[in-house]
């Protein structure tokens, strides 16, 4: 059946923001600098979406905590300073405005750190939008669902209330979890038939989808 949602949370990077290719080269330059064996970009866009510890665990397993926490740090510092300047995706905002005018809250769960998160929402004038952001080093990050269930309390919103809009299975897997529904959208790292597969009600093709897909009545489908 369909759901009217009170509550819709978005994940960040290749869902709201086209910045995977960026997260890609960032990384890959912060490997290149401190001299770690070379991985390829597929393997690194494989893992966009988790939170950087996560992303150079599955990298480099073989690093101890020590050595990540540097890489971290290193990856952190330069990705403080983009080649370009962050943007949202075509009408992304258009469709976040319209969805706020209707009543329904917004939130950003996401694997970004709080500094990158509050640079790209300043770069993009789109703080505002949202009344709750949850950041990978504030929680325990995805795919684990402890960022939803978060924003669930905070908001005073039951888990059949909410949405979860993201790009990557592991949006997809935090928000069962959290048991609520989760939407893809095709626009970011992972193909419809993974996303569809990691428990995706549905997949559209971007935010600006969203809307529609919600007027027409798709919630809750299976």
């Amino acid at each position: 059946m369909a759901r009217d949602y009170q509550l819709i949370i978005f994940d960040w990077d290749g869902t709201l923001m086209d910045s995977a290719g960026e997260l890609v080269g960032t990384l890959q330059q912060a490997i290149q600098d401190t001299g770690l064996p070379e991985r390829t970009p597929a393997q690194m866009r494989e893992l966009v979406g988790l939170g950087i510890q996560e992303v150079l665990g599955r990298l480099f397993p073989e690093l101890d905590p020590v050595r990540v926490r540097d890489r971290i740090s290193r990856y952190r510092q330069r990705y403080g300073w983009p080649r370009a300047a962050p943007r949202l995706f075509e009408g992304a905002r258009e469709a976040l405005v319209h969805l706020g005018e209707q009543g329904i809250e917004l939130a950003v769960a996401t694997g970004k750190n709080r500094r990158g998160l509050d640079r790209a929402m300043h770069a993009t004038d789109s703080k505002g939008l949202f009344r709750i952001t949850r950041c990978a080093d504030e929680s325990v990050p995805k795919p684990a669902p402890n960022m939803i269930d978060d924003i669930l309390l905070r908001t005073a919103t039951e888990p059949e209330a909410a949405l979860m809009v993201g790009d990557t299975e592991y949006d997809m897997v935090m928000a069962r979890a959290a048991g609520i529904d989760g939407l893809a959208v095709r626009c970011g790292v992972h193909d419809e038939i993974r996303l569809r597969r990691a428990g995706a009600i549905d997949v559209i093709a971007d935010v600006r989808a969203l809307p529609a897909w919600l007027a027409a009545g798709k919630a809750g489908a299976p």
